[in-house]
């Protein structure tokens, strides 16, 4: 048996917040020095940096979870499968369901719980629960549901990620400009393998040293606004060095286990942290293997959709499977590497065939 994504749904909320609207904010350092630039070029340098140009925003009345739910349904749908039927539902998220202009995160019950609460499943042998793993979080929901499956606890699965990351936002730190809100999903379910397709291999990591904090919770850096309000923070360059570092070969380590060579990859789904960032990783990656990396090997939607952490990677795939990514398709067969980085600071890649 093996486990195969036999649907997938995504939620893209509808506010478009573009570089422009973030034109008359006053950003700080993170030691609190003001940012003395023309709102302009602010905004220039931060496109040039990540390639992103708007991002989503879900609407006030909104939360993470009711995301996750309208993405779900999507995945359900596409599958054909029965709620009911379903042995577990695994949510990623980071923050759980904040209000807007809320300051409090709300975990209690789990995302999980409401998602399966708002889908109406009765069946009580449906367990739901939240996994904490930062960016990767739903790439890593997806490889429990595998190690679930292969230990004979259930066949059927829902995996969600989902974020509104814009109720964590400090208006005065520029780096709140990559953030967005939005969720993925899929249902998996274990299938006879007669044509080695699903999950080939896993791998994950954490790096625990000093990378443990290079994503935080910390005060605004407007030295003025010192209330008791913490927002997402990071060290970027931090994090882009620790990624062009490890997550090259965390991929191959994963590649390699699957027994897929380098050259059967059709398509590499990363999370979109970062545009450069991304690009290279991928050229790092192959070069582990003494290649260039092919042209259009990686889709991307950070440019219009931003970073919205454990959204990224299954809205994407959403996006490809469903012939919606301008210039990518997958046929049956096809071998994808997804892979992830994000706070812990983790690392994860999966190997799958369509």
């Amino acid at each position: 048996m093996n486990l195969e994504i036999t649907g997938t749904g995504s939620y893209i909320p509808e506010t478009k917040v573009a570089n422009a609207d973030f034109l008359a904010h006053h950003f700080f350092t993170p030691k609190e020095e003001s940012i003395d630039l023309p709102g302009e070029e602010v905004v220039e340098k931060f496109k040039a940096i990540t390639g992103i140009e708007e991002r989503r925003y879900a609407r006030t009345n909104q939360m993470a979870s009711d995301l996750g739910a309208q993405a779900s349904r999507q995945a359900l749908a596409s599958s054909g499968v029965d709620p009911e039927t379903l042995d577990g539902i695994i949510v990623a998220h980071n923050f759980g369901d904040m209000t807007h202009n809320g300051r409090q995160v709300d975990i209690l019950p789990s995302l999980a719980t409401r998602v399966k609460y708002q889908l109406k499943i009765k069946n009580p042998n449906c367990i739901a629960f939240d996994i904490l793993y930062g960016c990767p979080g739903w790439l890593q929901g997806l490889i429990v549901a595998y190690t679930h499956i292969k230990a004979g606890q259930g066949q059927k699965y829902l995996i969600v990620g989902t974020e509104t990351l814009s109720r964590t936002l400090d208006p005065h730190d520029r780096d709140s400009m990559i953030f967005a809100d939005g969720a993925g999903a899929c249902v998996v379910e274990a299938r006879e393998d007669k044509g080695n397709s699903g999950i080939l291999s896993t791998a994950s990591q954490t790096f625990t040293e000093e990378e443990a904090f290079y994503l935080f919770y910390g005060a605004s850096n407007n030295p003025k606004e010192k209330d008791h309000r913490r927002y997402i923070k990071m060290h970027g360059s931090k994090i882009f060095q620790f990624a062009l570092t490890h997550v090259p070969a965390a991929m191959q380590k994963c590649l390699d286990s699957s027994g897929v060579g380098i050259d059967e990859v059709k398509k590499i789904l990363i999370h979109q942290a970062n545009e450069k960032m991304d690009e290279a990783i991928v050229k790092r990656f192959y070069r582990l293997y003494k290649k260039p990396a092919p042209e259009k090997i990686m889709p991307m939607s950070i440019g219009y959709l931003g970073n919205s952490s454990v959204a990224t990677v299954p809205t994407l795939l959403d996006q490809l499977l469903k012939g919606q990514l301008k210039g990518h398709s997958v046929q049956k067969g096809d071998v994808l590497l997804l892979a992830s980085v994000g706070a812990g600071m983790s690392i994860n890649a999966v190997t799958y065939r369509v």
